[in-house]
């Protein structure tokens, strides 16, 4: 466990006291309160992001040794400073139509300021993430050469669904004008616009990966070529899934504290154990010693996408999206327990 996490303790480490530093500098005797909302925004991260660490270990299973590196480093950069830090604040300028550094300004020096811009463009963020994440969901189980089911009786319908060319972007479009209905008119459009945009990028970024992936196996004499692209092109994937995952979390932890630093730092703290959690699923390959496990985490998607829909509207405490992810992820880590321990018996 230490060889996986190693990394994860010493950025926990190093996290927590320049929380206390830092709290220590804005308001002395906040140091300690500043380390405690830390800790919790990192549990709150790793309850949420069980199962984008499912996910993203199917994804690592196909790449070279090379791009699970560049995951681990430059994707831990971006996830943490570009989502948990730029994102928010690129955010507030293009809705509030203001200077990056004047946002930067505002987030260290009006954190109640920054919070309020941040809060009026949840719902187009969230529902950018649900629609993301909604097509996941939905590609996954469509799948027509799918034959493992996990929830027979639910699973084998959606799989028939696969019949109707383009079924994932009709039903998130559909659900899409559904929400419609629930936002204020003043909002319609820009939720709109957000939600037709995540499925734009899924669908590019998934065509692509796929296409890439046929070329590799149709032309094996420029596998090379073929390898370093396929594997920017899965990079790209797994940060626009990890970045679907993140947007709820990132909002959420406006509700624990107004420091954006502090924030940062519980954040980065949870991404990276997400990390060493994702590595060491794909070393041990787990996947494939549990069967139901990446159906429990696409449940668990599915779930968090709604959630994240209702949320447009309707506030849904962090507490339950993390706790019905986790959910599944369990069931479906017991379920195929219960199948090893009933197959090794048959033997």
């Amino acid at each position: 466990m230490l060889k996986y996490f190693f990394s994860s303790y010493l950025v926990t480490i190093l996290g927590l006291v320049g929380a206390y530093l830092w709290g220590e500098h804005v308001f002395s005797g906040t140091g300690l309160k500043c380390v405690f909302i830390a800790s919790v925004l990192a549990i709150l991260e790793i309850s949420l992001s069980f199962d984008n660490a499912v996910v993203n270990a199917m994804k690592l299973e196909k790449m070279s040794e090379k791009w699970r590196h560049r995951f681990i480093t430059w994707g831990i950069l971006i996830a943490v400073f570009g989502m948990r830090f730029v994102f928010p604040i690129a955010v507030v300028a293009i809705f509030a139509n203001l200077n990056m550094l004047t946002v930067v300004d505002m987030a260290f020096n009006n954190v109640d300021k920054y919070a309020h811009y941040l809060e009026l463009t949840h719902a187009p963020i969230v529902t950018f993430g649900g629609a993301f994440l909604l097509m996941l969901f939905l590609d996954y189980f469509t799948e027509a050469k799918k034959e493992v089911h996990w929830i027979p009786f639910i699973e084998h319908k959606i799989k028939c669904l696969s019949c109707v060319r383009g079924i994932c972007s009709i039903i998130t479009l559909s659900v899409l004008a559904l929400l419609m209905l629930k936002i204020e008119p003043a909002m319609q459009m820009s939720v709109l616009k957000s939600g037709i945009a995540g499925i734009i990028i899924y669908l590019v970024i998934d065509g692509l990966a796929e296409w890439l992936e046929k070329r590799q196996e149709e032309r094996a004499k420029i596998c090379a070529d073929t390898v370093k692209c396929s594997g920017l092109v899965g990079f790209l994937y797994l940060e626009l899934i990890d970045a679907s995952f993140s947007l709820d979390g990132v909002l959420g932890a406006f509700a624990l504290s107004k420091d954006i630093l502090i924030i940062t730092i519980g954040l980065f703290i949870g991404a990276m154990f997400v990390r060493s959690l994702t590595i060491m699923l794909v070393e041990k390959k787990t996947l494939k010693q549990f069967l139901y496990l990446e159906h429990g985490a696409h449940w668990a998607i599915g779930v968090l996408a709604t959630l994240m829909f209702i949320s447009t509207f309707h506030h849904v405490p962090e507490v339950i999206t993390g706790l019905l992810g986790l959910a599944f992820i369990v069931s479906a880590l017991i379920s195929s327990l219960i199948h090893n321990r009933n197959k090794n018996g048959a033997n």
